[in-house]
């Protein structure tokens, strides 16, 4: 036992991880193919506009679900909507955010653009303090609309008729997996404007614009979409409880940064925060670069009902020291001051 654990804390996890991101990937996109079916509650963006995929969003469930009457929660669809709800919990409460870092095809995506900007030589975009505070806002903002406005229509729980029809699944409509998803199985059916009122046309052209943004923003910054995901958000709301950890022993720490600077998304408090155990921020993806980067012995561990899976090391840190180094000379900080001290 001792020395599997030696071998796994010694272990690349970022191989780990690109290997499980394709077979992911190769699941979600074309599942279909050969009849695999998961379910519709996974939390992730496994777009049913590709009509291969094998699961769906829990976010276009979410919204046609409170897209009803009260009246008909007490039949059918009110038993759908409660099945929905408590797989999503389920589904989430056993892997936590490592859905966005492991799974997430909308992520895998932004990851490969990543790594064609790298060998094109383009350098990361960085941004403040306060802009960064401000980023972190908007996916509660996204989160907050795409459940009020499917409220907000005559046919709906609150029945109040502030909306039109054709938004009862706002997000859908401007979510870049919408397009991006069926590209890869050589659908181009959802790339085009919608001029049938004027409520679509807004709609699609937006959902083009955040297309192009997609695109733009995540070769200029690792994981930009992640920023203004809404299911990102809603997974932080459950976060805490789940048994899947990523803790920290403040007292270990020597404040190196170097798990700040090899974070995708910039969480300065993983390098900072020496007071909390739990370091699974709002924006945390949980793809365990830290655990990787931390030089010292039990300073950052990953466990699963409180039985350690992962956890930094120093000998660890020095057999993957030719990898850490390629990420140091490539950071991916998104604040630019007040940078950790080394000790």
């Amino acid at each position: 036992m001792r020395k599997l654990k030696r071998y796994i804390n010694n272990s690349n996890i970022s191989r780990f991880r690109l290997i499980f991101q394709i077979l992911a990937f190769l699941l979600l996109i074309y599942g279909g193919y050969v009849s695999i079916h998961i379910g519709t509650s996974i939390p992730t963006f496994a777009c049913p506009y590709n009509q291969e995929c094998p699961g769906t969003c829990y976010l276009i469930s979410a919204q046609h679900q409170l897209h009803n009457t009260w009246a008909s929660l007490f039949g059918f669809r009110g038993k759908a909507f409660l099945i929905g709800f408590l797989t999503f919990i389920l589904f989430f409460l056993v892997i936590n955010k490592a859905w966005c870092g492991y799974i997430c095809p909308l992520g895998t995506i932004q990851d490969w653009i990543t790594k064609v900007r790298n060998l094109a030589g383009v350098s990361f975009s960085r941004y403040d303090n306060l802009s960064f505070k401000r980023l972190k806002a908007i996916k509660y903002v996204i989160l907050f609309l795409l459940i009020i406005i499917p409220l907000g229509m005559s046919n709906s729980l609150l029945g109040l008729p502030l909306f039109s029809e054709d938004l009862s699944a706002p997000f859908c409509q401007i979510c870049p997996g919408r397009v991006v998803t069926p590209l890869f199985i050589g659908d181009t059916s959802q790339l085009f404007i919608d001029f049938t009122n004027t409520t679509t046309m807004i709609m699609s052209t937006l959902g083009i614009i955040v297309l192009a943004l997609f695109f733009i923003g995540s070769f200029f910054k690792k994981r930009f979409f992640c920023f203004f995901c809404p299911m990102s958000a809603l997974h932080s709301l459950f976060s805490p409880i789940s048994p899947l950890r990523l803790n920290k022993k403040g007292d270990n720490c020597t404040r190196c940064g170097n798990c700040y600077r090899v974070c995708d998304v910039g969480i300065k408090a993983i390098a900072d925060d020496i007071e909390h155990k739990y370091m699974v921020k709002d924006d945390c993806m949980m793809c365990f670069k830290c655990v990787e980067a931390c030089p010292e012995n039990d300073c950052l561990e990953v466990s699963f009902v409180k039985v350690p899976l992962f956890t930094s090391t120093e000998e660890g840190f020095f057999k993957r020291n030719l990898h850490l180094d390629n990420d140091m000379k490539n950071p991916s900080c998104t604040i630019i001051e007040d940078e950790p001290k080394r000790k």
